[in-house]
């Protein structure tokens, strides 16, 4: 049993200390490509958060946003977190298809304001403006 522990222990040492390289990342990157995507995450996070306890947000919406939010905070990937620029794939992905779910429900400016990080990002992905 102590053995199920230690790797459970592990296994989440290992996916927090990758939110941390990630955090680390974002911050200490210059500006360009790199940082955009490594401040991807934590934005999402943030983002997700915000849209949960906004009312405008129709209850659809709010689910697929959460669902998101849990696929990011789960410690269960399709891609493994610790392999190095791969990892966080899966997530950004999950992530970027539920907030261009929620772009269809809610209006424009709601996931603007919810962003935290550049505007250019969620614009690029939200797409333009119909």
């Amino acid at each position: 049993m102590r053995d199920w522990l230690v790797w459970i222990g592990t296994a989440a040492a290992v996916v927090v200390a990758s939110w941390g390289v990630l955090v680390l990342l974002a911050r200490r990157l210059p500006p360009g490509l790199a940082r955009d995507l490594a401040a991807f995450l934590p934005d999402c996070a943030t983002a997700v958060r915000r849209l949960r306890k906004d009312p405008r947000v129709p209850r659809r919406a709010k689910v697929a946003v959460v669902l998101a939010g849990l696929w990011v905070a789960s410690p269960i990937d399709l891609i493994p977190e610790f392999l190095p620029v791969i990892g966080p794939l899966d997530d950004v992905v999950v992530v970027a298809l539920a907030l261009r779910y929620a772009a269809r429900q809610v209006p424009r400016e709601v996931l603007l304001a919810a962003w935290p990080g550049e505007t250019r990002l969620i614009e690029r992905l939200l797409g333009p403006p119909r």
